[in-house]
């Protein structure tokens, strides 16, 4: 902010603030007494050039004062397309000047998982999971804070971070009782919408908001009076605050005009604040800057372009002048405020010189270039930047703004943009770009595989855009071979998580059909079998079963096709309650010396997880614990290593869970069903995974005699029809009917168990432990046919019309 007299603008926006400033001392108080003190939270809100920034700067020199490190980051209004640009600025000063070995140290597991969000390690070769990346960065700041201790995060204009930040921030929230962490936001209320507004109302839920007023003609009187002197009479003061508003920034703004053009600050004089007041702002910032001539407007244009990094060397090359003229230039703006050079107390990094005054200043002098030049200059920011080694992802917010013109190399650029983004877990920032590149458009014989990358980057966020996009490819010519037939795997899986099993069956199936004999076609009846196996309804092949049967009985194990075939037999033989040795031999020849194949681990993706669970929980139904709990354990494992915690996870920790409850650990299985739920919830309700940690958890409830607990959470958590279309293990029907009887709702938990049998014979699952209805089933109707005492009524609730199913 403007300095109009020694101390004026930071004092400025301090007027009027003593209860947001007490706050503060008070947070930094509580952290700095002890290292295992909880984290704080502050969250100052106002609009614009209401002092947020100034408070900021006082909330630094209380810290630092205290002997705290003070970490801090902005969000730019045209950077939010730019993945983790927030948390980078953040985090990343303090980790480069770490040796490789030492930030390898501090993070230990999560350097491969959050080094590469942080641009401090490379990213590997698979799709970084996006919960994964956010846990990531948690975990980092819980290491560096126990070093750094106490430290104190700051986030100025929050609402203008990128959303792979707010994701970070949103969850860093919920952790702070564990986290010795001070961390002190600022935004503007209303500027956002969407996901983004969500996830910054979440982080206000866990701090309450201070919402900051405009000054008050009193303190703008003591205000001009500081700046201009005390001779500055009371009219002239008034007219300063009418002129306006009490705007903190503005005022200054405007008094560091009077102080130039040498106002006398006196009634008289008054009338000539509202023509200076426009020309500290708005269009008379414009003229201010066109008076400073074409050079120093074109650096100005190609400062406000980047936007951040702002270095003399990359703005010239931007501005197409010399380095003395650029040099001419920057002293110029910094003259007529406009730009400053960095704090070196908030300085980020990198090869940053410059920066803008206010976010302000750097917005209009971003909407006053004209559009076509703007695009243009968008254009040619690309090159530069690329040409710098920043990168296809860092020059892609610029390629984003560019026209389409049938430019080939553009295409190739977004798509190799679009890779790097999903390495490091920014999956949005990879579909913004891919549907950029379809607008371009692409040449006929590149357009299928941008649609089928574009349905590969949303599988995991959303799997109705995923089909639109998969199904759209594989209509048009371009994808062949192996790409077409993932590409109908990847739709398969989208449609079953969209709750259309139905049509993923249908899919595979017609892909099948135009394979002659062989592995790809193998591979198809394989996916097309393990989707009909996981439908909860009618079965949708007839003969199901014996077609399976007939396809594994030839099959040796020899690849990975053959192996996914004797899974699928030995998990539907186990739930139509066949052999269990003969399920357990099944299986066996799906191993390679007792373990997983490669390419079927639980990290890979040409198969999924669903067949590894199928396998598991084949074994864990037909008495071969030992197995399926090394199985459950591998898995969890190879999650917490990759960094999957999502979905993924969710279900490891449930199958764990799941396995204890099989062993009778109840305490064990509860826990971590526990997790598996609290993972669950991240990931979002009605999902399959859903539904298997809240129906494993009533069932371990249950056995552990806590019924009404087990109703809290069937309550809480919706666990009642109507029931996904894919099957849960074990099932919720049988779980629900035992969950009614152990409250006291005898007649409908007669209902559901009754109704599970039906559901069960329809679907030919007769194993009674994977289906576990009847024991309870029969119970309940031995009590309701018990007789009373001679004359007594029953007590029971009369069952419904029917006679008695047989128990099996």
């Amino acid at each position: 902010m403007t300095e109009v007299r020694s101390g004026a603008a930071a004092s400025a926006s301090l007027w009027e603030r003593d209860e947001e400033v007490t706050a503060v001392r008070r947070a930094v108080d509580t952290l700095c007494s002890d290292r295992s003190s909880t984290g704080g939270l502050l969250v100052f809100q106002g609009e614009a050039g209401l002092g947020k920034t100034a408070l900021l700067a006082e909330t630094r020199r209380i810290a630092e004062k205290r002997g705290c490190t003070v970490w801090s980051a902005r969000g730019g209004e045209i950077l939010r397309s730019v993945p983790f640009n927030v948390v980078r600025q953040l985090l990343q000063p303090a980790l480069i000047t770490l040796m490789p070995e030492e930030a390898r140290d501090y993070l230990g597991d999560w350097y491969g998982i959050a080094g590469p969000a942080l641009g401090i390690a490379e990213p590997g070769d698979r799709q970084a999971d996006p919960q994964g990346v956010c846990d990531g960065l948690v975990a980092a700041v819980r290491r560096l804070a126990k070093r750094d201790w106490p430290l104190v995060l700051m986030i100025d204009d929050a609402h203008w971070a990128d959303e792979e930040t707010l994701r970070w921030l949103a969850a860093f929230a919920e952790r702070l009782d564990d986290l010795s962490v001070l961390v002190v936001v600022t935004r503007r209320p209303g500027e956002v919408s969407g996901q983004s507004a969500q996830r910054l109302d979440a982080v206000a839920a866990a701090a309450g908001v201070s919402t900051l007023s405009a000054l008050t003609p009193e303190a703008t009187a003591g205000l001009t009076r500081t700046a201009l002197g005390p001779h500055a009479d009371a009219p002239f003061c008034r007219e300063v605050w009418a002129v306006t508003g009490g705007n903190p920034y503005e005022t200054v703004e405007l008094l560091a005009k009077v102080h130039d053009s040498e106002l006398e600050p006196v009634e008289a004089r008054a009338g000539e604040l509202r023509d200076l007041n426009r020309a500290a702002r708005g269009g008379g910032l414009v003229a201010r800057l066109e008076e400073l001539g074409i050079d120093a407007t074109r650096f100005a244009w190609a400062a406000a372009i980047l936007g951040t990094g702002i270095s003399v060397d990359l703005v010239a090359r931007l501005a197409t002048m010399g380095r003395d003229d650029a040099l001419r230039c920057a002293d110029l703006l910094r003259g007529a405020r406009i730009l400053t050079e960095p704090d070196p107390a908030t300085a980020r990094g990198g090869e940053a010189e410059l920066e803008f005054v206010h976010p302000l200043i750097a917005t209009a002098v971003y909407d006053s270039i004209p559009d076509a030049l703007r695009t243009a200059m968008h254009g040619i920011a690309a090159q530069v930047v690329t040409d710098s080694g920043y990168g296809a992802a860092a020059a892609s917010r610029h390629l984003l703004q560019v026209h389409p013109d049938d430019d080939e190399e553009l295409v190739e650029q977004l798509r190799k943009a679009a890779r790097e983004h999903l390495a490091v877990g920014a999956p949005d920032a990879a579909r913004r770009c891919l549907e950029r590149a379809l607008l371009e458009p692409p040449t006929p014989d590149v357009h299928a595989r941008v649609l089928y990358e574009l349905g590969c980057a949303t599988l995991l966020t959303a799997p109705a855009t995923t089909i639109e996009h998969l199904q759209l490819a594989l209509s048009m010519p371009g994808l062949d071979g192996d790409t077409r037939v993932d590409a109908v795997w990847r739709l398969s899986q989208a449609l079953l998580h969209n709750n259309q099993l139905e049509e993923a069956v249908r899919t595979v199936e017609a892909e099948a059909a135009r394979h002659a004999p062989g592995p790809t076609r193998l591979r198809l009846h394989a996916v097309q079998y393990m989707w009909e196996g996981l439908h909860a309804g009618e079965t949708i092949s007839s003969g199901r079963s014996e077609h399976l049967a007939e396809l594994a009985a030839g099959c040796t194990g020899r690849d990975n096709s053959e192996r996914a075939l004797l899974i699928l037999r030995g998990f539907d033989a186990m739930t139509r309650g066949e052999n269990a040795e003969e399920v357990v031999e099944l299986c066996d020849r799906a191993l390679v010396n007792g373990r997983l194949a490669p390419g079927l681990g639980w990290t890979d993706t040409e198969w999924g997880i669903e067949l590894l669970l199928m396998l598991a929980s084949a074994y864990a139904y037909s008495d071969r614990l030992d197995r399926a709990e090394t199985l459950y354990t591998e898995a969890l494992r190879a999650y917490e290593t990759a960094g999957w915690s999502g979905g993924h996870l969710a279900l490891a920790h449930a199958y764990v869970g799941l396995g204890h409850r099989r062993r009778g650990r109840l305490r064990e299985a509860e826990a971590a069903l526990r997790e598996s739920l609290r993972l669950a919830e991240r990931v979002g309700r009605g999902l399959p995974l859903y539904w298997t940690a809240t129906c494993n958890l009533v069932d371990t409830l249950l056995a552990r005699g806590h019924a009404e607990e087990a109703w809290e959470v069937a309550e809480r958590y919706g666990f009642a029809p109507p029931y996904p279309s894919t099957i849960v293990i074990p099932d919720p029907r049988s779980v629900r009917g035992r969950l009614l009887l152990a409250v006291g709702h005898t007649k409908d938990g007669v209902n559901e168990l009754e109704a599970a049998e039906k559901a069960a014979a329809l679907r030919g699952h007769h194993n009674p432990v994977m289906v576990p209805w009847a024991a309870d089933l029969a119970r309940a109707l031995a009590a309701e046919d018990r007789p009373g005492p001679p004359g007594s009524q029953p007590t029971s609730a009369a069952r419904p019309s029917g006679s008695a199913p047989t128990p099996r």
